[in-house]
């Protein structure tokens, strides 16, 4: 850190002591050094940032955001200078480590103001010896808008979203717009406030932009908080519809915004907004943004947020990515590729045409190995091509950059060749199109860099070195300049060497001194002593060396650094054009990329068919759901991969085929352990791999598209907002209620367990009936209220199905087989036994059921019922006395005058009322 501050010192202006007051009226004390005085100006203007504020080659930060960086980075805080009599705080990081630091400031959700240096410090000492090195703000960093490899993760979108609210007809109209600056994405979508939080947890966003006053005015958004995702609050003026239209024109050089469709003044405000946004944090750069899109929400599943986590599809219960759905069937190669198959197990689709011409895709790649075996190949050696396009676009990509572009396009062009070479037969259509898309790479462009690029690539633009040798001749001209004049250099040294007879003499070079001869210091009075003090110039002597320079080196220097800027500054102009070749290039890249994502995804699903054995599920607009041998495809997995048993598949039948019936609610019982809410789980899983687009597994599976799926499974509570476990259960299964159609697939599991047995049975029996009657929706219910299978016999459309399970002495066997039934028993005792519960407290618990056991205790069912009628044809109870009639003992109450009645009268009383009670 000493020799970091020492060298920012030599590089600007030194510290200076304030002056002291001369007038007794109070007034501002001005900072130590001019170079404080910037730094306190730009921060004031960046208030809600860190600011990382270049010195040579580290970023500094000072005061408050020293404190607060050092503690974030584990790194040392030390002090440079006074300011107002006070040291100031500071710390730093090296440039080229600024990203890693970066990344980790971000994970905790700080912002970061970058500010650079717009000119170097011999610039700046042309105006003045204490003239300070101009310095700005060159970008914002937010968790949203990141671009650097290092930042991100390449097989996930990194999303800004923006939603915004418009009062109309004094009622609030909401929109949701997200985009990903590193693949240039953009979308739209109107959406009730109910399903606010659905689609964000479907998005996963880095970053959530809304009105500053959207958070406090609607109490319902109070869970937001509790997101992983970054909330960034803006002044709600950003959210104004005409402006977001000026915004959006100005932004796409359009004149008018219809040429991208309709879209609603709401939608029109979350776009402006995120528009706006990223202007602002890009200061002026343009990222390779696509037109917006309005999402239809009518052509996507409905998956809400609590369904998602219980489904564990993108991540797990613990938010892990190892262990989801995504993470057991993602064979992807590219980056693109594995964002793209996130996003459609994220949002599967609900319309048959598009879901059977996905599966036909996949189907054309399992049954061409060769062809699929090649493709794959190639890809492995596919880069990034939308991100290092998003880069080189905002002004932070490197020559690797522009390495990856002509590696991916080159590589796009062969594919064709894949596909022409092998006989393949006919082409799906969405094949046909993803390879029209990525024949898109025939672009001068991939020629252009070809011809410009040298072999091995620098990760910095300042390291030069990038463009191959003779394409530009004025760069090869510098470029012999400059190595001659090294070569002169050591030839010097040898000089210098004879001459002074010091034999370990060296020539070198740093940043401050430039090219200096370095002797150890036992020869140091050498060089000071006659007869070579006039030719040999001491500059500075350390605890090992002395250091000196000559007339004949401080001119080689100049001509070698005169060389080397020429030759950068030229390489660098190569790069700015090739810059602005592939910022008019965009929109083609981008359908390069998006046609080899799309083969990848194909060519992946077909390689998960293959080695998982899954099947081409059918699909259409049917109420069917008929699945056999379905498997829970993560247990499965981690079945394999502990080499334990097989997994045991099951059949389920629950849909509606053609004008016939089926018995669309199953109940299942049976024991804990015995596979139930796997069971549950996988049948939702394999509806959702389905309509993605994938192959399912199951031997065979025929399924109508499913328009929502619902999960009521497994317990949690919701202590931030005074929610219970038994809260967080009803307010999950009246979200189903409401909103589940005849087209839903609904998966409940032990709906009224979280309060007492005869409340919970009344509740469970009530929710049995409505989706039966009302919802009528594909429905499996597990349960262990056994008492509730009485109802198959008055439902058409229930049937019942239990675990089965065997007893071997005394001990229980689970199958994790279902097959039609009723359990009649919970086999509770027996997995507290393998629980490890104590031996006297298992033996007590087995008493305590054998009493209970031997009591008169009928399975209420059947008389309920017979005695109650469906709730939906059930008439209110009243509870009225002039509706209802007063009963006798009613009427006795009424009569007795309590102060009239002696003690033996009121003991009399009592007795008539209990034998009327018995009576009514």
């Amino acid at each position: 850190m000493a020799a970091k501050q020492q060298n920012n010192a030599m590089l600007e202006e030194t510290a200076e002591p304030s002056e002291p007051s001369v007038s007794s009226k109070k007034t501002t004390p001005k900072p130590a050094t001019p170079m404080m005085a910037q730094y306190i100006e730009i921060k004031a203007a960046n208030p809600d940032s860190l600011l990382f504020y270049r010195m040579g080659d580290f970023y500094e930060m000072f005061f408050e955001d020293a404190i607060a960086a050092a503690q974030a980075l584990d790194i040392q805080l030390t002090t440079r200078g006074k300011h107002l009599d006070k040291e100031i705080p500071m710390c730093g990081v090296p440039v080229r480590a600024a990203n890693d630091y970066l990344q980790r400031l971000i994970k905790k959700g700080f912002r970061v103001a970058v500010c650079d240096q717009l000119e170097n410090p011999l610039e700046a000492k042309k105006r003045g010896s204490k003239a300070v090195v101009r310095r700005d703000v060159t970008r914002l960093v937010t968790a949203g808008t990141l671009t650097e490899d290092n930042l991100l993760n390449a097989r996930e979108n990194n999303y800004l979203a923006a939603l915004a609210r418009i009062k109309a007809d004094k009622q609030n109209e909401f929109a949701l717009a997200w985009l990903d600056i590193s693949t240039g994405e953009f979308q739209t979508t109107i959406i009730p406030l109910s399903e606010v939080m659905s689609e964000i947890t479907r998005l996963e966003p880095g970053e959530l932009i809304l009105p500053d006053t959207l958070l406090s005015d609607i109490e319902e958004l109070g869970t937001l908080s509790e997101l992983s995702t970054t909330l960034t609050p803006q002044p709600s003026a950003r959210f104004d519809s005409a402006s977001g239209e000026r915004a959006l024109k100005g932004f796409f050089k359009i004149a008018a915004l219809e040429s991208f469709g309709e879209f609603t003044r709401v939608e029109k405000a979350a776009c402006g907004a995120l528009i706006t946004y990223v202007e602002l944090t890009q200061k002026g750069e343009r990222p390779a943004i696509k037109p917006p899109l309005r999402r239809q929400a009518n052509e996507f599943m409905t998956i809400d947020a609590a369904t998602r986590s219980n489904l564990e599809l993108i991540r797990t219960l613990k938010g892990d990515r190892h262990g989801s759905l995504l993470s057991v069937i993602d064979r992807t190669i590219t980056g693109s590729g594995a964002r793209k198959l996130n996003a459609r197990l994220a949002d599967p689709s609900v319309l048959p045409e598009t879901i059977n011409a996905r599966l036909e895709s996949v189907d054309f790649f399992l049954n061409n190995l060769a062809c699929r075996a090649q493709l794959r190949a190639k890809l492995k050696q596919c880069p990034d091509l939308n991100r290092a396009q998003a880069r080189l676009t905002v002004g932070r990509g490197s020559p690797r950059d522009l390495g990856a572009l002509k590696q991916g396009l080159l590589l796009a062009r062969s594919l064709a060749d894949i596909f022409s070479k092998n006989d393949t037969g006919d082409i799906p259509g969405m094949i046909a199109t993803a390879l029209k898309d990525v024949a898109k790479s025939k672009i001068d462009l991939a020629d252009a860099l070809d011809d410009m690029l040298a072999q091995d690539l620098p990760a910095q633009i300042s390291d030069g070195g990038f463009v191959r040798a003779g394409y530009r001749p004025e760069l090869d001209e510098n470029r012999r300049l400059r190595d001659e004049s090294r070569k002169v250099i050591a030839n010097l040294q040898a000089a210098y060497s004879d001459k002074t007879g010091v034999k370990s003499l060296k020539v070198r070079h740093n940043n401050v001194l430039g090219y200096f001869v370095e002797v150890t210091a036992q020869h140091g009075d050498r060089l000071m002593a006659s007869p070579f003090t006039q030719e040999f110039i001491h500059r500075q002597t350390l605890a090992n060396a002395v250091r000196f320079t000559t007339t004949e080196l401080a001119e080689l220097e100049s001509n070698i650094l005169a060389a080397a800027n020429r030759a950068l500054a030229i390489e660098v102009g190569v790069f700015e054009h090739f810059c602005e070749v592939i910022k008019a290039e965009a929109p083609t890249i981008t359908a390069i990329a998006e046609g080899l994502a799309e083969l990848d995804v194909y060519a992946a699903l077909a390689e998960l068919a293959e080695t998982e054995k899954y099947t081409r599920p059918r699909i259409d607009r049917s109420l069917a759901f008929s699945i056999k041998d379905g498997r829970h495809p993560v247990v499965e997995r981690a079945l394999k991969a502990s080499g334990g048993q097989a997994f045991m598949p099951n059949d389920c039948d629950l849909g509606v085929e053609g004008n016939g019936t089926a018995e669309r609610l199953w109940l299942l019982t049976g024991p804990n352990m015995a596979g139930k809410s796997t069971f549950l789980r996988q049948n939702a899983l394999i509806a959702i791999l389905a309509q993605m687009g994938s192959f399912v597994p199951a031997a065979s599976a025929h399924i109508g598209v499913v328009d929502k799926v619902f999960s009521r499974v497994g317990a949690a509570d919701d202590l931030a907002r005074g929610r219970s476990t038994f809260m967080v259960e009803m307010v999950e299964t009246a979200t189903i209620l409401n909103q589940a159609s005849d087209h839903s697939l609904v998966i409940l599991d032990e709906i009224g367990r979280g309060t007492a047995t005869f409340d919970g049975l009344s509740i469970a029996w009530a929710c049995v009936e409505h989706i039966h009657e009302v919802n009528k929706c594909r429905t499996l219910f597990a349960t262990h209220f056994h008492e509730l299978t009485g109802l198959a016999g008055q439902l058409s459309g229930l049937s019942n199905a239990t675990m089965r399970v065997k007893e071997h002495d005394g001990e229980v066997i689970f199958l994790h087989e279902v097959a039609p039934g009723a359990a009649d028993r919970s086999y509770g005792i027996q997995v507290a036994k393998l629980a490890g519960l104590p031996t006297v407290v298992l033996d007590r618990a087995q008493d305590v059921l054998s009493e209970l056991e031997n009591q008169d205790r009928q399975n209420p069912a059947a008389k309920l019922a017979d005695d109650l009628p469906l709730f939906s044809a059930a008439r209110p109870k009243s509870h009225h006395p002039a509706e209802q009639g007063e009963s006798a003992a009613e009427k006795l109450l009424q009569a007795i005058l309590p102060d009239e009645l002696t003690p033996r009268e009121a003991l009399d009383t009592l007795y008539k009322l209990k034998a009327t009670l018995k009576t009514d």
